[in-house]
């Protein structure tokens, strides 16, 4: 395992004493960003000229898989891209309410209807206008499909016309998160005409309503898109052309904003505000996110083997001895925050220092160890290499090392990884780290501890059916869904098959010399492009 630069400058050995004791912060936003409004890290300059050519880096390509079919996109790095040329019904805004998108309005008549007006003007780049049959059809066939996203749109009992621009939307029972999870990328409305005629396919093009198309794609090396000319927000996209690089290596990314290869770079390392310090122009912000880290425990281990997470009570034990602030101190330089199954951040969310386990101590810890006939517990931690995950797993490992718990860390290439931890059921990996996108409301993300909702977990989660009841009860619940949520996270803390740590914040790094962009201070879909349409390429002098 590579080494690893530690946030407060300790070596590994003092790691789990020294960080956890200095109230390090979020850093403080640059200067540069003071005069950006409520919710935002920075506004693009409208005043400069719209046009141009923007260059990005970001560190993984995706589809080569499953395709470029929005709906079965399950992670955030490919919602980035189809973003691009994709849109959705709704979206959210800076403050995680729900904003009008291809819908410019909706009533809820009852608790259970939803009503959608339309835009007018709308129109797929290729021309043809957007109708309620698209809309119609493009629900319908998230619904039919085998799409992870299709459990976050709840009880639909059906979807139909109500007019030429009119879209109705009757749910079997009230459903809090509906608007919200009609706001991501998996939602996006499809051309269907064309996808019915077999004339699109959608694991291959890209035809959208949104403000840019694709001209061309190299796997793994780079996209270019083009400006839509059709589309349907004035003004919209600032920028003619996006030319997106897909650069693994963090060093590669960094380099490229040094030497003005890219405008913009999405970045990993803590420490890399630290790195790019002495480049002129370049301007690091600490983007909030409501993503978090995770870490599984395999309970469904092959009949070969016992699992050594059966016993719920080794579970708690490693959840009691874990340290999230330290976590976040340590490993994210302060930047991430401590979180509960409802990611930190959201409105309604628990407060994880009222978790069971937070009043717990670590001698309480090895006394369920001990119950457990588990007092020298050793298992493999299986992770990614993309920082900041190392360093996450090493504090992981000194935190259960107090407990008398050893842990080897196993780090591998995303690819690797995935294959390992997803790719066979029942998973034949100890324990992993991972990280949930934590969405826009509160109870979505609880659904993927019920696996049978989930399916991605079913290899190495067993169903706890109080649990999967709280989690149901809570999203239907409006009048006092922070006590129904509340029950939820009290539940999956003492199952703890899935233990959330982290809030995993983004890091963003521009040339002010050649960009003017738009960034929300925090965001709830992993998506640090959602507002590259408005950025201002700023011309060379």
């Amino acid at each position: 395992m590579r080494p690893i630069r530690l946030a407060c400058g300790v070596t590994a050995a003092l790691l789990a004493t020294a960080c956890a004791a200095t109230g390090t912060t979020t850093a403080p936003t640059p200067a540069a960003q003071e005069t950006a409004a409520p919710g935002y890290l920075a506004v693009a300059d409208e005043k400069l000229p719209a046009g141009g050519t923007l260059n990005l880096a970001v560190h993984i390509d995706s589809g080569a898989a499953t395709g470029y079919d929005p709906q079965l996109a399950d992670v955030a790095t490919t919602w980035q891209l189809l973003s691009l040329s994709y849109e959705t019904l709704v979206t959210v805004g800076p403050d995680f309410s729900v904003q009008p998108l291809l819908a410019e309005k909706w009533e809820t008549p009852t608790p259970t209807e939803y009503v959608f007006h339309l835009r007018e003007g709308v129109t797929f780049s290729n021309g043809r206008a957007m109708t309620a049959d698209d809309v119609v059809g493009s629900l319908k066939r998230l619904l039919a499909s085998k799409s992870v996203w299709r459990g976050q749109l709840g009880p639909v009992k059906s979807v139909t016309t109500d007019g030429d621009d009119t879209v109705k939307v009757t749910l079997s029972e009230p459903y809090t998160p509906f608007l919200a999870a009609l706001a991501n990328v998996p939602a996006a409305i499809l051309p269907m005409k064309e996808i019915e005629a077999k004339s699109v396919d959608p694991a291959t093009t890209l035809l959208g309503t949104g403000p840019y198309e694709v001209e061309n794609h190299r796997q793994d090396v780079s996209w270019t898109f083009k400006k839509n000319d059709k589309y349907w927000a004035e003004g919209k996209p600032a920028a003619d052309t996006l030319n997106i690089t897909i650069a693994p290596e963090e060093a590669a990314r960094i380099a490229a904003l040094q030497n003005g290869g890219a405008a913009l770079a999405t970045l990993g390392n803590v420490d890399s505000s630290a790195m790019l310090a002495g480049a002129k122009d370049v301007n690091v912000v600490t983007q909030a996110t409501t993503d978090f880290y995770y870490l599984m425990l395999n309970t469904q281990a092959p009949s070969s083997r016992s699992s050594k997470f059966a016993d719920p009570k080794v579970r708690q034990a490693i959840t009691i001895a874990l340290d999230p602030q330290q976590i976040a101190d340590v490993a994210l330089g302060g930047k991430g925050k401590p979180t509960a199954v409802t990611p930190a951040g959201l409105p309604g969310a628990c407060d994880p220092a009222a978790l069971p386990s937070a009043s717990k101590s670590l001698d309480e810890a090895k006394k369920l160890l001990a119950e457990a006939g588990a007092q020298n517990l050793s298992f493999t931690l299986s992770i990614f290499n993309t920082e900041p995950a190392p360093a996450v797993a090493q504090v992981i490992q000194q935190n259960l090392q107090q407990a008398g718990i050893t842990v080897k860390i196993e780090q591998m290439d995303e690819a690797s990884w995935s294959g390992k931890v997803y790719g066979k059921a029942p998973a034949e990996f100890d324990a992993a780290l991972s990280w949930f996108a934590g969405y826009a409301d509160p109870g979505m993300v609880t659904k993927w501890w019920n696996p049978e909702t989930a399916g991605f977990n079913a290899g190495f989660m067993k169903p706890d059916k109080e649990l999967n009841t709280l989690i149901d009860a809570a999203n239907k619940e409006t009048q006092q869904r922070e006590k129904a949520l509340a029950a939820v996270c009290a539940k999956a803390d003492a199952d703890a098959q899935m233990i959330p740590l982290v809030t995993r914040p983004a890091t963003v790094a521009y040339r002010a010399d050649a960009l003017s962009p738009s960034l929300y201070a925090t965001e709830g879909y992993g998506n640090v492009l959602r507002l590259v349409a408005d950025a201002r390429v700023k011309k060379s002098q």
